[in-house]
């Protein structure tokens, strides 16, 4: 017992570290889809993909038919989202953390079939699903011969 109140503020301190670690799991940031289901959705024909990265993100690998709304700039597009209420709305980011908060960002607005890339591209890509990657530009490397004046 003499333990316990010599050390009460460590072991305080360890619980609460303990459940700051637990914390995120606990959040439910709306519905996730595996790469199997989002195939699944997007194969049916009525999913529009969101892809919440910036830009240049987007421009370098992307799913095919994605649209590039930046996390910053959901709310703001909301309206136009909402016109397609019949549609399953697929969230797409690098790992998920993104695609989930702007899944609970279109969840409060009104929307219901918004489901979030689970694992994000990294997940997509791991499952050998296809993407499309900016072309890349190859240059001639001039070689320098500086033995020769």
């Amino acid at each position: 017992m003499n333990f316990l109140y010599q050390n009460i503020f460590l072991i305080a301190l360890t619980l609460i570290s303990g459940g700051l670690l637990f914390y995120p799991m606990l959040r439910n940031r709306g519905p996730k889809a595996s790469p199997l289901i989002a195939t699944q959705f997007i194969n049916q024909g009525k999913t529009l993909i969101i892809d919440v990265r910036d830009a240049e993100e987007f421009a370098q690998v992307r799913l095919r038919d994605a649209k590039n709304y930046p996390l910053a700039d959901v709310s703001k597009r909301v309206a136009e989202l909402q016109k397609g209420k019949n549609k399953t709305y697929l969230v797409v980011c690098q790992t998920g953390a993104r695609s989930a908060k702007a899944v609970s960002q279109l969840l409060a607005a009104g929307l219901t079939e918004v489901y979030s890339l689970d694992g994000g591209l990294v997940a997509w890509q791991a499952a050998g699903l296809p993407v499309i990657k900016a072309p890349t530009v190859e240059t001639k490397s001039s070689k320098v011969d500086l033995e020769k004046p």
